[in-house]
């Protein structure tokens, strides 16, 4: 075996690697979405539950749910994304080099064809919308709800609503930055 065939080997062998890591990291994010909704509903049955306004405080629990499961989610959407990169820019380019394939969408073409559907855009939308909604909105929500169910609370638990609120739209705001909205290469 030459040492371009055993460099090849090393690339393919990086890339396979890489895909496998990229595809837990994808069903680790997918499950998130699942595991953020089962423990909203958990929070909200027993915050609804209760005859008295204390178990209404269990609602400022699911903005901190949303902070480190959205943040959880986040970091590995970004990592399937890098890794996606890597693949297209680096890895592709390595390989072409070594081969010297002119023919860049030759080479791994699924990295690059599947970001050049028509649809891509408008689907990475719409996930945006379901990230924010998720990660965010319903944190916000549960803060307007226990605003509203609980008349006047302490000083201190209202400083811990403005804090949640804060670190909420910093959330959103991370979200909207890392959404990946770009097509093709």
């Amino acid at each position: 075996m030459s040492d371009k065939e055993q460099i090849l080997e090393v690339y393919l062998h990086e890339y396979e690697k890489l895909k496998e890591e990229q595809a837990q990291r994808i069903g680790f994010r997918d499950n998130m979405l699942y595991v953020t909704l089962g423990v909203f509903g958990g929070i909200l049955s027993f915050a609804l539950s209760g005859k008295n306004n204390n178990n209404n405080y269990a609602l400022l629990v699911i903005p901190w749910v949303c902070l480190i499961l959205g943040w959880a989610y986040l970091v590995n959407d970004e990592k399937i994304s890098a890794i996606g990169r890597y693949i297209r820019y680096t890895l592709v380019n390595k390989i072409q080099e070594l081969t010297g394939n002119a023919d860049i969408e030759s080479i791994f073409g699924w990295e690059i064809a599947h970001r050049s559907d028509k649809r891509r855009f408008r689907r990475k939308i719409e996930q945006l919308i379901v990230d924010e909604i998720t990660f965010v909105l319903s944190g916000i929500v549960a803060l307007l709800a226990f605003w509203f169910l609980v008349s006047q609370p302490p000083l201190a638990i209202n400083i811990l609503c403005i804090v949640e609120f804060i670190l909420l739209i910093v959330l959103a705001v991370e979200i909207f930055i890392y959404a990946d909205l770009g097509v093709g290469r």
